[in-house]
């Protein structure tokens, strides 16, 4: 027998018994912001296929960014894929326009266990390993900040380039620099959604890299205080 699934999203839960499917967007069954025109009206549905729970992206331009909330683990949800859900808790983001969506499904009996290590007693090992310069991670902070801030609430807004350079006390073409450079590492090393296409940026690369951050905890909530201290601005 599946599980149950269950979504939690800005502390309300919505339960998919066995055979139901759940519908997310702007006018669906889990109405996620009815107000932004860029949500798409059904962007993901939460369908069973035989025994199994699937996540699907029923939009035709939004992609979502799925984690098994520790890091170890993370997807890029485009248009027209799924992706079985088969870890206890599955954390999902998506931006459309300004603002950031999370929400989190919960699988009553997952099919796959996180099993610890013996050097990772919670079992929460990072797969992979990128190296941040200090203002590098300075730049992601500030373009992460509300999202931190607001973690749980399931909406922020990532900031513009030229509020994250304010932020920063940078000047704009300085951040756009380094902008580039994150993303160019991140994207040599397999992060998807950072290129629109051979030798072009993607549109929406601030929040793909803020989505991507976040998720695999390049930056968490503890390095926030980061932000008010003074760094070296000349490194690359």
């Amino acid at each position: 027998m599946a599980s149950t699934i269950s979504v939690e999203f800005c502390g309300e839960w919505y339960r998919v018994e066995d055979g139901e499917e759940l519908t997310i967007g702007r006018e669906a069954d889990l109405t996620i912001d009815e107000d932004n025109p860029f949500l798409h009206r059904r962007f993901l549905t939460i369908v069973q296929v035989e025994s199994m729970w699937w996540l699907v992206n029923i939009g035709a331009r939004l992609s979502a960014t799925l984690t098994d909330g520790t890091g170890s683990m993370q997807a890029w949800l485009a248009p027209g894929a799924r992706i079985p859900l088969v870890f206890d808790v599955t954390k999902v983001v998506f931006t459309a326009g300004p603002t950031t969506y999370d929400l989190s499904v919960h699988a009553e009996s997952p099919e796959f266990a996180r099993i610890a290590g013996p050097d990772d007693p919670a079992g929460e090992t990072t797969v992979g390993s990128v190296q941040l310069t200090p203002s590098q991670k300075l730049l992601i902070l500030a373009l992460a900040e509300p999202m931190l801030i607001r973690e749980g609430t399931g909406m922020s807004s990532v900031p513009t380039s030229a509020q994250a350079s304010k932020r920063l006390g940078w000047q704009l073409t300085k951040f756009n620099r380094k902008l580039d450079n994150v993303c160019d590492k991140l994207d040599r090393l397999g992060v998807r959604g950072l290129r629109g296409g051979p030798g072009k940026l993607a549109s929406n690369r601030r929040a793909r890299l803020v989505e991507h951050a976040v998720f695999s905890r390049l930056v968490t909530s503890e390095d926030l205080p980061l932000l008010d201290q003074s760094q070296d601005e000349d490194d690359e």
